[in-house]
């Protein structure tokens, strides 16, 4: 059986059928899948059936894996899932039962909810997010994706010159502050392993070549600007990107494997009874390089 891809719209989230991810991947299939999230920027992948194994292995033939960096922010408690190529993106604590409300790692991971990009706060940034889900409540934890290629194109021709050039700030801390999940929940070590670090405003996306905002709830502010300056443009751009018609929502169903591209996507939990299990499970790729060494 050969590869359908099914688009959602004409050039953002498509749907692609035929083909079991648990098999070896041919490399005609890789590279369809790979131009399938160049067009669209969000594949999503219905009725799979994946082990944490297949799941990595999958994910490796569209680059090299950023270990979890909930390993990093949360030290000292035991982890559910052995591999550490693999982000945890559950309510469960380390022996699979609902985390309580007050956790720290409950707290830390609702900021899913805010509009984000995967790993932009690390030098490296992230590339794609491989998310598959195993247990789905039976009803919201929804994930809504932004289309920032096209919110770029979007933008007036004034407002795309003020940002030539742009440099942001990003940091994890900044946005779990958002949230009041404030530094001394952290420990010394903890902090020092993610420090700020500068990504582009605009970039260029590698694979289509289209212009594409870089924004997420980590970025703090612009460089050489004064911050309340920089956080008002930051806020109006996320503002932007994430009107009606950028965004698009995909309900999970146990089995499904959604990819979405960090570096032209922003996406964001929404909300679900946390008194009941949610476990999907997320390898993130690395970019080549930050994105100050890429094409504006």
């Amino acid at each position: 059986m050969s590869i359908t891809v099914a688009p959602i719209t004409p050039s953002f989230v498509a749907e692609i059928s035929g083909i079991d991810l648990a098999r070896p991947l041919q490399p005609n299939d890789r590279d369809a899948v790979a131009d399938a999230i160049n067009r669209y920027a969000v594949v999503v992948f219905r009725g799979q059936t994946l082990t944490d194994a297949q799941q990595i292995d999958f994910s490796a033939h569209f680059g090299p894996i950023h270990s979890s960096a909930q390993r990093a922010r949360h030290t000292g408690i035991k982890h559910r899932l052995e591999r550490t190529e693999l982000a945890d993106i559950s309510n469960l604590d380390g022996d699979g039962n609902i985390l309580d409300a007050n956790a720290k790692r409950r707290l830390d991971w609702l900021a899913n909810r805010l509009w984000h990009t995967d790993a932009s706060f690390r030098a490296i940034p992230g590339a794609l997010s491989l998310l598959y889900a195993h247990v789905i409540p039976d009803e919201g934890g929804d994930t809504e994706f932004a289309d920032m290629r096209a919110a770029y194109d979007a933008l007036p021709d004034g407002t795309k010159k003020q940002l030539e050039g742009l440099i942001a700030i990003h940091s994890i801390w900044h946005s779990r502050g958002q949230l009041d999940v404030n530094r001394s929940k952290y420990t010394d070590e903890e902090l020092a392993s993610l420090p700020p670090v500068p990504q582009r405003l605009v970039r260029t996306h590698p694979g289509s070549h289209r212009k594409t905002l870089y924004l997420a709830a980590h970025a703090s502010h612009i460089e050489g600007m004064p911050v309340p300056d920089g956080r008002l443009l930051l806020m109006d751009l996320m503002e932007h990107a994430t009107r009606p018609q950028f965004v698009h929502g995909h309900k999970w169903r146990e089995g499904d494997l959604v990819i979405w591209d960090n570096r032209c996507t922003m996406h964001r939990a929404r909300p679900f009874d946390t008194t009941k299990a949610r476990d999907l499970r997320r390898v993130t790729t690395r970019d080549t390089a930050s994105t100050l060494e890429q094409a504006a």
